[in-house]
């Protein structure tokens, strides 16, 4: 793929090294443009922003906070889904250019969020050319099948990862309970909270990772349901750390997606071999 990315033809005539670097940097520009435009729009409204998107994981009135805690009396389980208090948590900074900094950085960060779609759609126009007619065939859709999973992995990181670990972080106690009081800095809240975000994003392209790397033979359904039970020990551990209460109904909301994901990703092996075998078989007679 790579040497043929690099002999691509525009026309009839064959690319130069320096007319790929050109041709990459428009690319570039065009992607950094869009996130700049929904970045200034962001910036516009930061206000609104923060208040209502930003710190919403440690307001009590987040949707996540009110709709586990009804989801879990109307299936008779009392308070089980009811996330501990985050009130009173409040946010310093320890620099003058702190709020206007992290304002720039909510801005640029949310406007990569939110243009994603148009920059992965740029990238996939650099390397399209380079794909034969049966690798384009095999990865029709990859533009929304990429979008469609990281903003889920967005939304899933924002509404159940983000107010349940802010929420098990905030009322962490080492020592005697209230002997130590957490004022988080702002830096240090958007920081965590854009890592949970983006890593949930890049998280659930397990699906599309699988399906590359079986293409390539990297991997093979077997290897995924060799390893299938420590991959479940981690999740299961990691839902276990970050949920505030230990019962079983609370950690399986944030393991449960996590599962799933790694079940589709060796249903997508297995298609991804057979579909292999087919075309083996095919060549051969």
């Amino acid at each position: 793929m790579a040497l043929n990315l690099f002999n691509r033809q525009l026309g009839e005539e064959e690319m130069s090294f320096v007319d790929h670097l050109e041709a990459l940097r428009w690319h570039i520009v065009r992607s950094a443009f869009a996130v700049v435009i929904v970045a200034i729009a962001i910036f516009v409204k930061i206000d609104w922003i923060f208040q209502k998107v930003i710190s919403g994981p440690i307001r009590n009135d987040f949707i996540s906070y009110v709709g586990l805690c009804s989801l879990g009396r109307k299936l008779h389980m009392g308070d089980a889904l009811c996330l501990q208090s985050v009130a009173g948590l409040k946010l310093q900074t320890t620099q003058f250019s702190s709020q206007f900094i992290s304002s720039i950085n909510i801005s640029v960060i949310g406007g990569f969020i939110v243009a994603f779609p148009y920059v992965f759609w740029e990238l996939w126009r650099f390397i399209k050319p380079a794909l034969s007619p049966k690798e384009l065939k095999s990865s029709r859709g990859a533009i929304f099948w990429v979008t469609f999973f990281f903003m889920l992995g967005v939304a899933f990181g924002y509404f159940l990862l983000a107010p349940f670990t802010f929420s098990f972080l905030a009322n962490y106690s080492l020592g005697i309970p209230g002997q130590i009081q957490t004022i988080p800095t702002l830096d240090d809240y958007i920081e965590n909270l854009v890592d949970i975000i983006i890593g949930s994003g890049l998280a659930f392209q397990l699906p599309l990772v699988s399906y590359v790397l079986t293409r390539i033979g990297l991997i093979t359904p077997s290897f995924l349901r060799t390893y299938r039970k420590y991959a479940y020990v981690a999740i299961l551990f990691i839902a276990a750390v970050i949920t505030p209460s230990p019962d079983w109904m609370s950690q399986t909301i944030v393991a449960l997606p996590l599962i799933l994901l790694y079940e589709l990703s060796i249903r997508i092996s297995v298609r991804v071999m057979k579909d292999q075998e087919r075309k083996d078989k095919e060549e051969w007679s």
